[in-house]
């Protein structure tokens, strides 16, 4: 475990390097503060020796000594603003780049790493996590500074007033190390299952939230209900075990501190007997005694603090740490003007390695090609997809588009060439306006509304309430149909040369799937399309159906030509209008 926070920390400390101005001004700002703050007793303790007795009071020497007083006071607080400033900079800072280092990190992830998750879990990493690790660094640096420069200098003011008493509060001390030693090995384990759970439950209810009416039209409320009081009560265990070690740090070190103030107090007050020390050096040694074991209780809390932190910053270095996407190569090209040809050849893939999915799949597809994709469920057909987009990378073979394999083909470049529209759509939080040029930020308004005109979407959208302005979220009641409208208008505004199909009107009614199919005929000509559709009456006019069963391409031929093979395409044509 040592091994593991120490490794976690140099990480954390890396991060902080960018501001290590700023720590150094919150040093220097604490040990002013520290310093004025231990040098007020001092003027107490010689207060109290200018008050002898009732009616002997050196008026003259207390005013001064008041005066100095406020004035070491005013600067300690100030001194203590600057450096609490310049520690919350620091942290939150930090918090931000580890931060934007897990987003960008999570862009470049294989999708298979994404898919294989729980992403109410990346959720809580990205977000609940990192925040636990700015709360951790903002009460160590400025707790930890103030505790180590608060325990030097206590030392140093109490050795110039007694050596005997000093020697007394530094050997009980150990006791609150000890105290120290002993939460740090029992609580990192148990923040580590605190911030899992956590993750767990978050999923869960990123999962029902988001899936709310699937849960409801299926009566799920009461088994939901069970695996959230289920997760819940794990967490409240994790939670009261961790808290619970991390809480005894407090009276423990309380306790530490009555033995060092008991101690101090006896002997201060036998040597103040003896006149070895003043009464005024007495109260100041009581309130060093005080001074000096407050650190240790700070010191404490940080370090259960730091724990949990650890255990936080463990999860969210773990994305980081993950093995990004294969890189492009440098030689990789762009495709300025791809031609629309592509070649797949001798290409198998699976998701798991014990299932397999696609063998040996061979299609050649001439520049400006209709290719429908068919088959059952399962099929493969959504996977021939994702290794066209590349969102994944075949096991073995080859894909060639315009001339170059994918593999030598810059990301970007490569998904740009494609318009994609998928069966589940997909808006951000913005105007209808901004979903429609996600893909074209620098679009005109006019463009804009072409393109909604050619997806038929122009006359609902002005229908909303304010029209293209119109702020839409996944709470807002435009239906599932006009959110495909909508997926459909960002794809036809990027007009791109290639264009990817994936049951794209299936969920408008059939009038308007009749307006967007005239608009896509339009659009597709002179693309290579791709069209993966399960109501086979839309892809009659496609210059060739691949028909998929079981990861392989069983058919391939025109509507006609497979009509009068009576095979496995025909039975599937065929049964969509058995009654």
């Amino acid at each position: 475990m040592k091994k593991d926070n120490d490794k976690v920390l140099k990480r954390i400390l890396k991060y902080t390097k960018p501001y290590g101005h700023l720590l150094l001004f919150a040093l220097l700002f604490t040990i002013a503060s520290v310093s004025m703050t231990l040098y007020a007793p001092v003027l107490v303790g010689k207060g109290v020796d200018l008050i002898v007795s009732e009616g002997n009071v050196d008026f003259e020497g207390l005013y001064p000594l008041l005066i100095r007083l406020g004035i070491v006071i005013a600067l300690a607080s100030l001194s203590r603003w600057l450096a609490e400033r310049c520690t919350n900079k620091v942290s939150h800072n930090t918090a931000r780049d580890i931060r934007i280092q897990a987003f960008k990190r999570l862009h470049i992830l294989p999708l298979k790493y994404i898919d294989s998750g729980r992403h109410g879990d990346f959720l809580s990493r990205v977000i609940t996590d990192v925040n636990q690790v700015s709360d951790g660094l903002l009460m160590g640096f400025s707790q930890l500074f103030n505790g180590i420069i608060t325990i030097i200098g206590t030392i140093v003011f109490m050795l110039s007033m007694d050596f005997r008493i000093t020697v007394i509060v530094v050997l009980v001390t150990p006791l609150s190390l000890f105290v120290a030693n002993f939460v740090a090995k029992n609580t990192y384990h148990m923040f580590k299952l605190r911030s899992e759970t956590m993750g767990e439950l978050t999923s869960l209810v990123e999962e029902m939230t988001g899936n709310l009416k699937t849960v409801k039209a299926f009566g799920y409320e009461k088994e939901a209900q069970k695996r959230f009081e289920e997760i819940n009560s794990r967490l409240r265990k994790h939670g009261l075990r961790a808290v619970f070690f991390s809480s005894i740090t407090n009276p423990c070190t309380r306790f530490v501190n009555g033995v060092v103030y008991t101690s101090v107090g006896i002997a201060g007050a036998l040597l103040a007997i003896k006149g070895a020390i003043s009464v005024g050096q007495l109260s100041a040694f009581l309130n060093y005694a005080n001074q000096y074991t407050k650190p240790f209780n700070e010191i404490s809390g940080v370090i259960a603090e730091l724990q949990s932190a650890f255990a936080s910053a463990k999860r969210v270095f773990d994305i980081i740490d993950e093995e990004p996407q294969t890189p492009d190569p440098e030689d990789a090209v762009c495709l300025d003007r791809p031609d629309g040809s592509v070649v797949i050849k001798d290409v198998s893939f699976s998701y798991r390695p014990d299932i397999k999915l696609i063998e040996n799949l061979n299609l050649t597809v001439k520049p400006g090609q209709r290719i429908a994709i068919v088959g059952p469920t399962g099929s493969g057909k959504t996977t021939v997809i994702n290794l066209l987009m590349r969102f994944y990378d075949v096991d073995k073979g080859e894909i060639i588009v315009s001339g170059y394999p994918v593999k030598k083909i810059k990301r970007d470049s490569l998904r740009s060439a494609y318009g994609m529209v998928l069966q589940d759509t997909w808006l951000k939080t913005g105007t209808v306006r901004e979903n429609i040029a996600y893909g074209k930020p620098d679009a005109t308004d006019e463009e804009i509304e072409n393109a909604a005109k050619a997806a038929r979407a122009d006359s609902f959208i002005r229908r909303l309430p304010k029209g293209y302005d119109t702020l839409v979220s996944d709470n807002d009641k435009i239906s599932e149909g006009e959110k495909q409208l909508l997926s459909i208008a960002r794809v036809m505004l990027t007009s791109p040369p290639m264009l990817i199909l994936d049951e794209a009107t299936s969920s408008v009614d059939t009038r308007t799937e009749i307006n967007i199919q005239k608009a896509f005929d339009k659009m597709m000509e002179g693309r290579t399309s791709f069209v993966v559709a399960h109501r086979l009456s839309t892809i009659r006019e496609a210059d060739c159906i691949l028909v998929m069963n079981k990861g392989k391409i069983v058919e391939q031929g025109t509507h006609e030509e497979l009509l009068k093979k009576e095979g496995f395409y025909a039975n599937l044509y065929y049964s969509q209008f058995d009654i």
